[in-house]
């Protein structure tokens, strides 16, 4: 009896190592003819192509699975589980910002004290908001159902590329609107040269090969070009308002945003740590969650900036006094 035992923890461990344990489908068993009584995790050797994105990352893989099943194993430990619940958590966190940004959010006069004329236009403060939301709510998506099929990889993949690029094409909108707010031709300017590169990039990821393991360095750049393109509005802001303390406070936001940002590119592009120790961070720890943490916190400390830009331009109200 023990002998049998420790024959099959054997194979199991050998099987978990090698990648040959079964996925999920509705075709019959070669040996006993019957299907599939529950999906099952492989590794990554045992992965349609379209599935194959790293290969530091061992085991621990949903492939092919049904709809239903997929869409339940949000609730399962696999090694996409973190990656699902960083973002969809802070979805959830930031639909709570917004809504208490709406109902509590008020106009303060220099002096800090709320007063009842008409505020700055909010929307670009809830754009950046509503751009944040969308992003983490596809990657959500994308990172869950994903696994169903090829097609529906290729879909979900392109509604995460476009979550992306809208966060930060949205992330300009309060920079470039209350900044520039007595500059109507710097504003327009700014405005629309970023949405114009975020509809590119959107149009760009579109290609089949675009979201391929080899473009993994190609698509980090192109979003980071987009993201580093916002270093002329600062510049530009500092060179023009330098002696107001929003100003600064605001770029110094900016400044963190960017490296939160700037880090979890790295650890995304170089896929530390696991490449390091291959197998030992297949649940926890590896470089994607980093950067999914890693985003959550640029974006909130963008809308702590947008508080501050809102403080500034409450002040003088809805017109123009620059």
């Amino acid at each position: 009896m023990a002998t049998a035992a420790s024959s099959s923890v054997v194979t199991l461990e050998k099987k978990k190592r090698t990648g040959s344990f079964r996925s999920c489908s509705s075709s019959s068993s070669s040996s006993s003819k019957k299907p599939c009584t529950r999906c099952e995790l492989v590794g990554f050797d045992s992965l349609p192509e379209y599935l194959k994105d790293n290969e530091f990352l061992l085991n621990y893989y949903r492939a092919d699975w049904p709809l239903k099943e997929t869409m339940l194993s949000i609730f399962s430990i696999h090694n996409e589980t973190l990656n699902i619940w960083t973002h969809l958590i802070g979805f959830f966190i930031f639909l709570c910002i917004t809504v208490c940004a709406a109902t509590t959010i008020r106009r303060h006069d220099g002096a800090g004290s709320s007063v009842t004329e008409q505020p700055v236009a909010r929307w670009p403060f809830f754009a950046f908001l509503a751009g944040a939301m969308l992003c983490l709510l596809s990657s959500s998506a994308c990172h869950l159902v994903s696994c169903h099929s090829e097609r529906c990889a290729y879909a979900m993949l392109r509604l995460d590329y476009a979550g992306i690029s809208t966060l930060i094409v949205t992330s300009f909108y309060p920079l470039v609107y209350y900044t520039f707010l007595c500059d109507p031709f710097s504003r327009g300017l700014y405005l629309g040269l970023i949405t114009a590169l975020g509809a590119a990039a959107v149009l760009a990821s579109l290609v089949p090969a675009f979201q391929t393991p080899g473009y993994r360095p190609a698509r980090a750049l192109l979003f980071s070009l987009m993201a580093a393109s916002g270093l002329v509005p600062i510049a530009h802001k500092v060179a023009a308002f330098g002696d107001r303390p929003e100003a600064i406070a605001t770029a110094w936001y900016e400044l963190a945003m960017g490296i939160f940002y700037g880090l979890g590119v790295a650890a995304y592009v170089a896929r530390v740590p696991e490449r390091w120790m291959p197998g030992r961070f297949d649940i926890v720890g590896h470089s994607h969650q980093l950067f999914h943490v890693l985003v959550i916190a640029g974006a909130y400390t963008h809308y702590l900036a947008g508080l501050e830009y809102l403080k500034w331009r409450d002040v003088q109200g809805p017109y123009c006094q620059c």
